[in-house]
C-alpha cells in the first residue's frame, strides 16, 4: 500500500512574488505537485522544480471553472499517490481562500497537511497604497468583508452593522460596487465617506482609484478584477502617505529574481515533514 503523501497550504502573498514567506518560498521549490489559484506570481511558479507537475485550478470571474468538491478530491487522489503536494493560494489561505473547506476535506480523507500563512491583500493591498487600516487619530479597528457571497442578493452581509465600522475592507467586490456603496448609504454611512478601490495591489500594474460613496462605482467603472475596496475616513491619509505608485513611476527598485536572505538546509526527504525555518540576525 502506497504511503500517503502530504499537503502544503501555503499562502503566496498578495501579489508581489517576493511577499510570500521564507518557508512558503522554500516548499514551492520542492514538491511533486503544485495546485494553484489564477492570481499567482507566474514567477513563483517558476521557483517549483522542473519536473513538478502545475496544475491551474483558479477561478475567473463569470467563466467556468473546477467547482470546489472537484478541487478537493484532486488534493486527495494526488496526496494517496504519495505524492508531495503545494496548495498555492493568493494571499493568505484561510482569509476568503477556501482553505478551511480544503483542510476538512484533507483531514475527512485522512491526508496529512499543514498551513503556511501568507500575507493576505485585505491589509498588504492597502498598504500598498498608503492606506493604514488603522491610526491612532482615525481608526482603531477595520473589518474585512466578502463583497461577493453567491445566492440571490449576492452581498449577504448585516449592512446595517457594517454602516457603523470605522473602517472597511471588501475583497471580491469589483463586481457588486455600485450595490455596496448604495446599501452602505441606505444604512447610515455618510455619502461623502471617502472610498479607494486598489486594482492589482503590489504589482507593476497597481491602480488606484479614489472618490466617495457617491462616485465610486461611477469613477471605477470598467476597471476589472482583482481588485480591493477600502471605504472609511482612514483613505484619506494616502494623500500623505502614498509611497508605491507604479503609473506615476513612483516605485523601489525590485531585485530581478527571488531570493532567499540566507541558506537553508539541504533538501529534506521526500515524505519527512519540513522543520520549522529559524533565522539568525548577525
Amino acid at each position: 500500500m502506497t504511503e500517503s503523501g502530504i499537503v502544503y497550504l501555503v499562502g503566496a502573498g498578495p501579489g508581489d512574488p517576493e511577499l510570500i514567506t521564507v518557508r512558503g518560498l522554500r516548499l514551492v521549490k520542492q514538491p511533486d505537485v503544485v495546485v494553484h489559484d489564477r492570481l499567482v506570481s507566474l514567477q513563483l511558479l517558476e521557483e517549483a522544480p522542473p519536473r513538478a507537475q502545475r496544475i491551474n485550478v483558479g477561478k475567473t470571474p463569470g467563466q467556468q471553472h473546477r467547482q470546489q468538491v472537484d478541487i478537493n478530491a484532486l488534493l486527495i487522489a494526488e496526496a494517496r499517490q504519495g505524492k508531495t503536494i503545494v496548495r498555492l493560494k493568493g494571499g493568505d489561505p484561510l482569509v476568503f481562500g477556501r482553505g478551511g473547506e480544503e483542510c476538512q476535506a484533507l483531514a475527512e480523507a485522512g491526508i496529512p497537511f499543514e498551513i503556511i500563512p501568507g500575507v493576505t491583500s485585505a491589509t498588504a493591498v492597502p498598504a500598498y497604497a498608503g492606506i493604514p487600516l488603522t491610526h491612532r487619530e482615525v481608526a482603531s479597528a477595520f473589518t474585512v468583508v466578502a463583497g461577493y457571497t453567491g445566492g440571490p442578493d449576492s452581498v449577504a452581509v448585516d449592512w446595517e452593522w457594517l454602516a457603523h465600522a470605522e473602517t472597511l475592507v471588501f475583497l471580491m467586490g469589483v463586481r457588486n460596487l455600485p450595490k455596496v456603496a448604495q446599501r452602505l448609504v441606505q444604512h447610515g454611512l455618510p455619502s461623502e465617506t471617502p472610498v479607494a478601490m486598489i486594482h492589482w495591489g503590489t504589482t507593476a500594474a497597481q491602480v488606484v482609484v479614489e472618490g466617495t460613496l457617491t462616485d465610486i462605482a461611477e469613477k471605477a467603472k470598467g476597471i476589472p478584477p482583482p481588485a480591493i475596496i477600502v471605504v472609511g475616513q482612514i483613505v484619506k491619509l494616502r494623500q500623505q502617505l502614498t509611497w508605491f505608485d507604479p503609473a506615476s513611476g513612483h516605485k523601489p527598485p525590485t531585485p530581478s529574481s527571488i531570493e532567499e536572505p540566507h541558506p537553508m538546509e539541504a533538501e529534506t526527504e521526500k515524505h519527512e515533514r519540513l522543520k520549522p525555518t529559524t533565522l539568525e540576525t548577525r
